[in-house]
C-alpha cells in the first residue's frame, strides 16, 4: 500500500470515529435535557397517584365508618329483640 493511500485510509478511519463520538455526546446531551423532563413528569405523575391513594383511603375510612355505625345499630336492635324474647317467655312460663 502506497503512502497516501495508507494517509488517505487513516484520515477517513479517524472521521468515521469521530462522527460516532459526536453522535454519542450528541444523544447523551439529548439525554442530558430530557432527563429533567422526564423527572418532572414522574414527580407530577407521584403527586398524582398519592392524591387517588388519599382519596380511597379517604372513601375506605367513610365506608369503614358507615359498617361500623350499621354494625351498632344491628346490635342494639338484637339486644332490643333478646329482651322482647326474654319478657316474652317469661309471661309464657
Amino acid at each position: 500500500m502506497s503512502r497516501p493511500m495508507l494517509v488517505v485510509f487513516l484520515l477517513l478511519l479517524l472521521i468515521i470515529t469521530s462522527q460516532f463520538e459526536w453522535r454519542q455526546q450528541l444523544v447523551s446531551d439529548i439525554d442530558a435535557n430530557d432527563s429533567p423532563k422526564q423527572q418532572q413528569q414522574q414527580q407530577q405523575l407521584s403527586k398524582r397517584e398519592e392524591g387517588v391513594k388519599e382519596k380511597i383511603i379517604l372513601s375506605q375510612e367513610k365506608n369503614i365508618e358507615k359498617l361500623n355505625e350499621m354494625v351498632r345499630s344491628l346490635r342494639e336492635e338484637l339486644q332490643r329483640c333478646r329482651s322482647r324474647n326474654d319478657n316474652g317467655t317469661e309471661q309464657h312460663e
